[in-house]
């Protein structure tokens, strides 16, 4: 068998009916499908039964110990060349396997593709799937372009040699960021992921901003224990987020000392930049998406998630680099048992 699909799953039964059902659909079929539930309440195995005849299917419960975890105990279980590794809350365009196909060479070890927002989405997670991916937003390191730098997959869309897997003892026990440090751990080894671009898949994320605020927060948290896990991974872009948040902070204090004092140009002034910024995601995700309400809704999403990121990475390097905390000690009540 070619390829195993490893996707672990929380509380999620109708995210993996959409998942089961894209998988059904390929025009590729030398795959399985490794369903690891991750002690979820509220489960997904009957929806998994609705696809035993058409998909070769694997289920599995096992307690909760988080997804990089979840992610080792399918792996231990899979029996193709190659692990695709798909978040629960993803959706396959019909020609993904043979996108993967038609790029895949013998010398590929690990690879990934971009991801993208479905026609069907709402309009709040299309703004938040451009948030994630928009030039203005991420420096578009998050699209589907080859660079020369690089290529770190995540865990949403990445594919590896199974063997290759389990030599370097997949993922490790990180609470956030353990698909980017498995990343940095395959490259250290040796390796160089490749982007596929043809190999993408819808992303649903998160479908509300305050579920996104949490998702990106943590992200910032893990960009500091990534780099004390791998240092010298800490890059400039990484830093803008924290620059735009303390930015943005410090023109609203302004703005309301101006409004203290009734200094009329020290009110306005201030907000001019963040108008700006806004007034250039209302037009950019609005030409993207070919939609004028998208373009409203990207303004808060661009700045929850630059926002966001900042300000879970400025708690990180205070609990981590001021205070010297360890990864445990600083984020103990994060870390699945």
């Amino acid at each position: 068998m070619k390829y195993s699909v490893i996707v672990p799953v929380y509380n999620r039964p109708d995210e993996v009916d959409e998942l089961l059902q894209s998988l059904a659909v390929q025009s590729r079929k030398d795959f399985e499908v490794v369903i690891v539930e991750d002690g979820s309440e509220n489960k997904c195995k009957d929806v998994c039964a609705k696809y035993a005849d058409i998909l070769d299917l694997h289920y599995y419960y096992k307690e909760n110990s988080g997804p990089g975890q979840s992610r080792n105990y399918g792996a231990e279980r899979a029996n193709g060349k190659y692990l695709i590794i798909l978040d629960s809350d993803v959706v396959l365009p019909e020609g993904y396997f043979k996108a993967i196909d038609e790029e895949l060479t013998e010398s590929d070890v690990a690879f990934g593709g971009p991801d993208a927002s479905h026609p069907s989405f709402t309009n709040t997670q299309k703004a938040i799937s451009y948030s994630m991916t928009a030039f203005f937003t991420t420096g578009g390191i998050r699209g589907g372009k080859k660079k020369l730098d690089k290529f770190y997959p995540r865990s949403f869309n990445m594919g590896i040699r199974s063997d290759i897997y389990r030599q370097l003892g997949g993922f490790s026990k990180m609470r956030f960021g353990e698909d980017i440090d498995f990343s940095y751990r395959i490259v250290e080894a040796g390796y160089q992921p490749r982007l596929f671009p043809e190999a993408w898949v819808w992303h649903k994320r998160r479908t509300d901003l305050r579920k996104f605020w949490r998702q990106v927060y943590n992200s910032g948290i893990a960009r500091i224990n990534l780099e004390k896990r791998h240092p010298g991974t800490l890059k400039l872009v990484h830093l803008l987020p924290t620059v735009f948040t303390v930015g943005v902070i410090g023109l609203i204090l302004l703005s309301l000392l101006g409004l203290i004092t009734c200094t009329c140009w020290l009110i306005w002034v201030p907000l001019i930049p963040i108008l700006l910024y806004s007034v250039i995601i209302l037009i950019d995700s609005s030409i993207a998406n070919h939609s004028i309400q998208v373009g409203i809704l990207s303004i808060p999403a661009a700045f929850t998630q630059l926002m966001g990121y900042g300000c879970g990475f400025i708690e990180s390097w205070w609990k981590r680099c001021l205070l010297g905390k360890d990864e445990f000690q600083a984020y103990e009540k994060n870390f699945y048992k």
